[in-house]
């Protein structure tokens, strides 16, 4: 059995401005190359029990905006949180400021204000991109004590959701288990991770890199989680804010690895 080891797990997205030009900046890159490698947070695949096709996902760690390469002066103002989340050919930026709506120009300002929420396909932003998802032997543990036991061990452990949409599609999220409550006396267990990647529960469509939202992750048995995604929240009549405040719940199939980093790939 393999999970991923997102310890050595990296996405990198390749920008070149002589062949193409930026889509997603909110300035003027100072240089005309540069190759993000971002980590890789955690992964979803959906596969269609229809068409026997799947789709796989990954979400790279947080980041800020920022001018690469300069002497002074690295971080945008105003600054925005910037996540990616990349497939094989599509893209989608996910970019939040200290309020929804901030009216940040792209570059060039012909291009209109700065998305929140910006797709596209990789063809026609990036000169290249890649996935590199590494695997490593694992072992599933198949009670709370043996979760426990791994817990306090400081063993590093992976968490995998499953659950289906429409009675078609297969949810498949994994994930490093990054905060995990653990009570030896009796035998509770509780995941809280993220971020991860949730899609839209009333989506329908082969496009399903558009519904992701960020969320976190809770559950202390096998069949039910409970997360948490990120969502414009409102503050008062006129201002929201991008905050983990909309709660789903829902019946998983819920799986706890410890990870074996002596048979590494």
């Amino acid at each position: 059995m393999t999970i991923p080891d997102f310890a050595r797990s990296f996405l990198t997205f390749r920008i070149d401005l002589h062949l193409k030009p930026s889509l997603t900046a909110s300035h003027k890159p100072p240089f005309t190359v540069n190759n993000a490698r971002i980590q890789i947070e955690a992964r979803c695949k959906i596969s269609d029990r229809i068409s026997g096709k799947a789709q796989t996902f990954v979400l790279g760690a947080a980041c800020k905006t920022e001018y690469v390469g300069v002497d002074r002066g690295m971080w945008t103002q105003p600054n925005a949180d910037f996540c990616i989340i990349l497939s094989t050919d599509s893209f989608f930026i996910l970019k939040s400021w200290d309020r929804n709506n901030k009216g940040v120009p792209r570059y060039p300002a012909s291009l209109g204000e700065q998305p929140e929420r910006q797709s596209g396909l990789v063809r026609d932003t990036y000169e290249r991109v890649s996935i590199d998802v590494r695997t490593c032997s694992a072992q599933q543990l198949e009670s709370a004590q043996a979760i426990i036991q791994a817990t306090l061990a400081n063993e590093p452990l992976v968490g995998a959701c499953r659950f289906c949409l429409h009675d078609r599609y297969d949810i498949e999220i994994d994930f490093p288990i990054k905060t995990m409550n653990a009570n030896e006396r009796e035998w509770i267990y509780q995941v809280d991770t993220g971020p991860i990647l949730f899609p839209d529960m009333s989506a329908d469509c082969p496009n399903w890199i558009n519904s992701f939202h960020l969320a976190y992750v809770a559950f202390n048995r096998a069949d039910w989680a409970e997360f948490i995604l990120q969502a414009p929240t409102p503050l008062n009549e006129s201002l929201s804010v991008n905050h983990y405040s909309r709660i789903m719940t829902m019946t998983t199939q819920n799986t706890v690895f410890q990870a074996r980093y002596d048979q590494c790939e």
